[in-house]
């Protein structure tokens, strides 16, 4: 009896500690590559000179195409244009769907080197994944700006 009982429970463990079905549809979704379309800022007006990810300006970021390998969590991005610095960059990536809120979930990004190595030590950005179908995607990212929430808004198609 106490053989079952232990097999049982960890059995209970081992599929509570997996990836939800959230996570694993969202992986699978996520897949493939992307474009980076448009940043916006929702509730805010005016001009912003935002940096994403430590890295970039957003206008280097707007068009930037963006590869998602599901089986490893790992991808890239390619940053463009005028006055930006071009090139291929690494990431890690998950879904956080334990803070999960009314259908939306974090999405968690941590730059990395061509071998897969944080370049940012511990830090990371965590995004709101707001929208996510099969053609497009929604990030959101809510930054402090004077004391106050600031929200940028990421919008993607798929290649």
């Amino acid at each position: 009896m106490k053989k079952i009982i232990f097999i049982l429970t960890t059995a209970l463990l081992i599929v509570s500690c997996g990836p939800t079905k959230v996570a694993t549809e969202a992986r699978k979704t996520f897949k493939g590559d992307w474009t980076l379309n448009s940043i916006t800022y929702p509730n805010s007006q005016g001009t912003f000179d935002v940096t994403l990810f430590n890295d970039a300006t957003a206008g280097c970021f707007e068009g930037s195409t963006w590869s998602f390998v599901s089986n490893n969590n790992t991808g890239t991005y390619t940053t463009s244009g005028m006055d930006c610095t071009a090139g291929e960059r690494y990431f890690v990536w998950s879904v956080d769907d334990q803070n999960s809120t009314a259908g939306t979930f974090d999405f968690l990004l941590k730059p990395t080197d061509k071998k897969w190595n944080s370049t940012t030590g511990n830090q990371g950005f965590r995004l709101n994944l707001v929208s996510l179908t099969e053609t497009s995607m929604i990030w959101q990212q809510t930054v402090t700006l004077e004391g106050s929430p600031f929200v940028i808004r990421m919008n993607f198609t798929k290649l």
